[in-house]
């Protein structure tokens, strides 16, 4: 840990991802620049790789006591060339007391570093954690358009299937009954 002259501190913070989505990178460049002067875009769409981060994948970021969660997220995301919007994700702290994991949501000002220092040595008593950004409200503009098409394509399956079963559902139902009134006797 090193002290400035302004009375802030620079250290490092461990952050673990936590990732269940996909994310997205810019296709590697071919050769450099190419011929089209480094343009990510082939008949006007923007080209992009999505993958898993590994399972329990770590990074090690030099910050300073004033870094906000949100500039943590944002250096991280550069350091792996995420182009996702850094809206889509959040910075958890993550404790461990009496055997019970507990997540804690960092808003975007807290300050990562005093948090850590503050905790001591002991990362289950303090470690973080980058996730998805789960606020129950979805931000649709942080989404790329064929990501949006994905999303109606996987909709539109969910609803076929869901259909399918109401109807089968309905088709055994009325079956049922059909056998029932011809099993009766009348009056």
């Amino acid at each position: 840990m090193n002290v400035n002259k302004d009375g802030s501190y620079t250290g490092f913070i461990k952050v673990q991802f936590k990732l269940a989505r996909p994310v997205s990178v810019n296709p590697p460049k071919k050769g450099g620049a190419g011929r089209d002067g480094g343009a990510k875009k082939a008949n006007g769409v923007k080209r992009r790789t999505s993958f898993y981060m590994p399972k329990d994948a770590s990074k090690h970021l030099h910050i300073s006591s004033r870094t906000s969660a949100r500039e943590v997220i944002e250096a991280l995301l550069k350091k792996f060339t995420v182009v996702d919007n850094p809206a889509k994700f959040a910075l958890f702290e993550r404790s461990e007391r009496h055997d019970q994991v507990y997540l804690r949501k960092l808003s975007d000002t807290d300050h990562p570093l005093p948090l850590r220092l503050s905790a001591g040595p002991n990362e289950k008593a303090l470690s973080f954690v980058l996730k998805e950004n789960e606020t129950g409200e979805v931000n649709w503009h942080a989404f790329s358009m064929p990501e949006l098409k994905n999303f109606l394509r996987i909709l539109q399956r969910e609803e076929e299937e869901h259909i399918k079963q109401l109807v089968q559902r309905y088709a055994l139902a009325r079956t049922k009954m059909q056998e029932a009134l011809r099993g009766s006797t009348p009056g």
